[in-house]
């Protein structure tokens, strides 16, 4: 049964039914983001405790609900707290596996018991046919107490699974635990019998763990004491306060996701999708060999923008990528002829944009996979993200600078990103790379330009449009009147587009009158109002 009466009704874990003029499809969220880290790649307790003070201030970004305690989501993505899980955790009744050799999960299940014994069963059973087994499951802390009303109608029953590597070691792990959570994902998602909706991995993973909820930042420690242990450690985390302008908040959407935090939206979203869907009947992978068909629908349509973009960046790193380049594929800068920029990397986007299309934003995105950890930002640039470096090899991130209180001679470095542009640090190397220099070497990892040069094709001459004499003045006028053109529409929005050869851009705001109150005939789609939330 779902748990609201009114509307719109939801199922178990708070989703929305499809009513009226609303739709999932149309969701899209506006937060806060950041990041900390080391450069050392030392885990220390401290850098989590600095990620929750990011969090708790970026907390005017984030969104309460009605009851004035139900946040739009919060979470955090860090490294495995290897020595919490050895040390610290008195509830774990099996020997841990080597750092590595073993996979920890955070999974979301009913609150109905017999489902959510169900829900693990399956995943078991998933992981010990891909020869990944279980070795146990530990019932994760938590303190509802801070929850708001709406939060607690649709709070799931949280645990955490962990999965030995069986004789698969390093990306090979990681590829199949992706397997793994897919095939149980879908298996569960096909039930008929019983509201399994709760049903979600946040995280399964050798190398990063996330923990997340309907919450506010503030709440994020009291719901999950674990992140309050002195030995749950990481050497770097990301955080996220979500804001969900025109959408309904749940557990399951809140950030981080696997990879990624998002500020912003992705306007492009439902080509996207169809361009997903469209190239995965013809998708192969060496590396997946039989397993890719296990994972496909690669992307969940009931997920949020952000939640969608995780799946399909999820899908390029699992395939072989390196997390930058396939940031690069699905983010690229502006590569128009008109901008400068070296022949490589020009060639490198025109290559991957017959493989990927943009997923343009307004858009921060913060991302990371155990080794690298950065951000980037659309080349559109309509999203804040401030850095900030420290002499002893601190480096913070976020929507606005002032998170985190520095003294003036503790700082080496700060700025803001700029758009299109890349900020890395790699924790393996131990450095902040420069966006040129990722960019440059991934650019030159393969002939692109050669790639192009010998199999582009040129449609310039193929198709000459006939000449269109112009039209009498009056005639023209007195057509543009019968379908309600007016001196506005000549002046901003054709002119720009005539003489440019591009749309014109202007700020929000319309003072004419209702079409159903106007004395003057108006089109049919004058008479709706498009509800369009502008977070600056």
């Amino acid at each position: 049964m779902p748990h609201h009466t009114g509307f719109p009704r939801t199922n178990a874990a708070g989703t929305a039914f499809p009513a009226g003029l609303y739709h999932p499809d149309q969701e899209h969220d506006s937060c806060g983001v950041g990041f900390v880290a080391r450069l050392s790649a030392m885990p220390e307790h401290s850098i989590v405790e600095h990620a929750v003070q990011i969090l708790v201030n970026l907390e005017h970004r984030g969104a309460i609900g009605g009851d004035k305690s139900t946040g739009d989501g919060a979470g955090i993505l860090l490294q495995i707290p290897d020595a919490f899980f050895r040390h610290g955790c008195r509830d774990l009744p099996f020997p841990l596996p080597p750092r590595g050799e073993y996979a920890a999960g955070l999974v979301f299940l009913p609150t109905d018991e017999t489902l959510a014994d169900r829900c693990a069963a399956t995943l078991e059973r998933t992981a010990n046919e891909e020869g990944c087994p279980v070795l146990g499951w530990r019932q994760v802390p938590a303190n509802a107490d801070p929850l708001g009303e709406l939060a607690r109608m649709s709070q799931p029953a949280i645990r955490q699974v962990f999965l030995s590597n069986g004789s698969c070691h390093g990306d090979d792990f990681e590829r199949k635990l992706y397997v793994i959570r897919r095939l149980a994902e879908k298996e569960v998602r096909s039930w008929t019998d019983g509201d399994a909706s709760q049903f979600y991995i946040p995280s399964l993973s050798s190398r990063t763990l996330v923990y997340k909820g309907l919450l506010t930042g503030s709440q994020l420690t009291t719901f999950f004491p674990d992140l309050r242990d002195p030995l749950f450690a990481s050497s770097f985390a990301v955080v996220h306060q979500r804001y969900s302008t025109n959408t309904l908040p749940t557990w399951h959407l809140a950030h981080p996701y696997r990879f990624l935090a998002h500020n912003g939206e992705i306007n492009t979203l439902r080509g996207n999708i169809n361009r997903m869907r469209a190239r995965e009947a013809i998708i192969e992978s060496k590396l997946f060999g039989d397993d890719l068909e296990k994972i496909k629908p690669v992307i969940i349509e009931e997920g949020s923008d952000s939640a969608i973009f995780d799946n399909a960046l999820e899908l390029l790193v699992m395939a072989g990528r390196s997390l930058p380049h396939a940031m690069m594929m699905m983010v690229p800068e502006a590569f128009g002829p008109q901008f400068h920029m070296s022949e490589d990397k020009r060639a490198f986007y025109e290559y991957h944009s017959a493989i990927m299309e943009p997923w343009d934003g307004p858009a921060a995105l913060v991302f990371s996979d155990g080794r690298y950890i950065g951000a980037t930002l659309d080349r559109n640039g309509l999203r804040p993200a401030r850095y900030t470096v420290t002499r002893d090899g601190m480096i913070v991130m976020a929507s606005e600078t002032g998170v985190m209180d520095f003294p003036a001679d503790r700082i080496l470095q700060k700025g803001r990103l700029q758009p299109g542009k890349m900020f890395l640090v790699d924790l393996e190397q131990k450095r902040i790379v420069p966006d040129n220099e990722i960019k440059s070497r991934i650019s030159r990892q393969h002939p692109y330009r050669h790639w192009v040069k010998d199999n582009r094709i040129e449609l310039r001459g193929l198709f000459n449009p006939p000449d269109i004499p112009p039209e009498d003045p009056k005639i023209l006028v007195r057509k543009q009147i019968a379908m309600g053109y007016t001196e506005e529409d000549l002046k901003m929005v054709i002119a720009p587009m005539a003489s440019q050869g591009q749309e014109a851009v202007g700020s929000m705001g319309d003072d004419s009158a209702l079409a159903v109150l106007s004395n003057r005939p108006q089109l049919l789609f004058s008479y709706f109002k498009q509800l369009f939330a502008q977070v600056t």
